[in-house]
C-alpha cells in the first residue's frame, strides 16, 4: 500500500514539474538544452577516459573543465535572462549574452593555455 502512495506522489510531482516547465519561455529551454549538452559531453569524456585511459591527462582535464565551465556560465546566463528573476530586472538580455560570450572567451583562452 505504501508503494502505490509513493508512486502516486511521484507521478503528481512529475506532472506538476512538467506543467510548470511547459510555461517556461523558449529561450530558457534552449539554454537548458545547451547545459544538458555540455554536461553530457563532459560525462562522455569521463567514460572514455575510464575505458581507454588518461595518457594525455592535461587534455582530459581541459576538455572536462571546458564543458563544465561552459555549463556553469550557461546557467548564469539563464539566471540573468529569466524575466521572473527580480535580481537582474534592470539588466538587458543583450548585456547578459555579451557577458556570457566574454566569459566563455576568457575560459577557453585559459583552457588553451593549460593545454600547453
Amino acid at each position: 500500500m505504501a508503494k502505490s502512495s509513493a508512486t502516486k506522489d511521484a507521478q503528481a510531482l512529475f506532472h506538476s514539474l512538467r506543467s510548470a516547465y511547459a510555461a517556461t519561455p523558449m529561450n530558457l529551454k534552449i539554454i537548458d538544452l545547451y547545459v544538458i549538452f555540455a554536461i553530457s559531453t563532459a560525462l562522455i569524456q569521463v567514460v572514455y577516459m575510464a575505458i581507454v585511459g588518461s595518457f594525455p591527462f592535461n587534455s582530459f582535464l581541459s576538455g572536462v573543465l571546458s564543458c563544465i565551465g561552459t555549463a556553469v556560465l550557461a546557467v548564469c546566463l539563464r539566471i540573468q535572462v529569466n524575466k521572473e528573476n527580480k535580481e537582474f530586472k534592470d539588466l538587458p538580455p543583450e548585456r547578459a549574452f555579451a557577458d556570457f560570450v566574454l566569459c566563455n572567451l576568457v575560459l577557453h583562452l585559459v583552457i588553451m593555455n593549460f593545454l600547453g
